[in-house]
């Protein structure tokens, strides 16, 4: 008997490693619907509008998206966007580059990983020629 809950015990505590590591690698469905509530105003994977395109996103350096004017201090920059630049600018971009020109925060530590989920997806990783 003290061997089957031993079992049931070790089950539940992997289930739960399972789901809590799926959960810190964020949902890409919500982040798809973050991005298009939260994002798509400026902003599109595809192409520059007032935000530049994420397409590639992942391995770029800030600041060099060729065909959009970017503020000096993102050009300047030595940011590679990666997950952890990704949540610190989402979190505070002005904080993490003083000048830029986003004047848009993401709060929340869940919608910032839902978000850089759906851009890994979606975005992804530069492509180097």
């Amino acid at each position: 008997m003290k061997q089957d809950h031993l079992f049931l015990g070790l089950g539940l505590a992997m289930l739960m490693g399972v789901s809590g590591a799926a959960a810190a690698a964020g949902d890409t469905i919500r982040g798809q619907e973050l991005y298009q509530s939260m994002c798509m105003s400026c902003h599109s994977i595809d192409y520059n509008g007032v935000g530049p395109a994420h397409k590639g996103l992942f391995g770029r350096k800030a600041g060099s998206h060729a065909d959009y004017l970017y503020s000096p201090a993102v050009k300047s920059s030595n940011i590679v966007w990666t997950d952890k630049t990704l949540d610190k600018w989402l979190s505070n971009p002005e904080k993490l580059i003083p000048g830029q020109k986003m004047g848009f925060m993401v709060p929340d530590a869940k919608d910032r990983a839902d978000l850089i989920a759906y851009l890994k997806k979606e975005a992804g990783r530069e492509e180097k020629p």
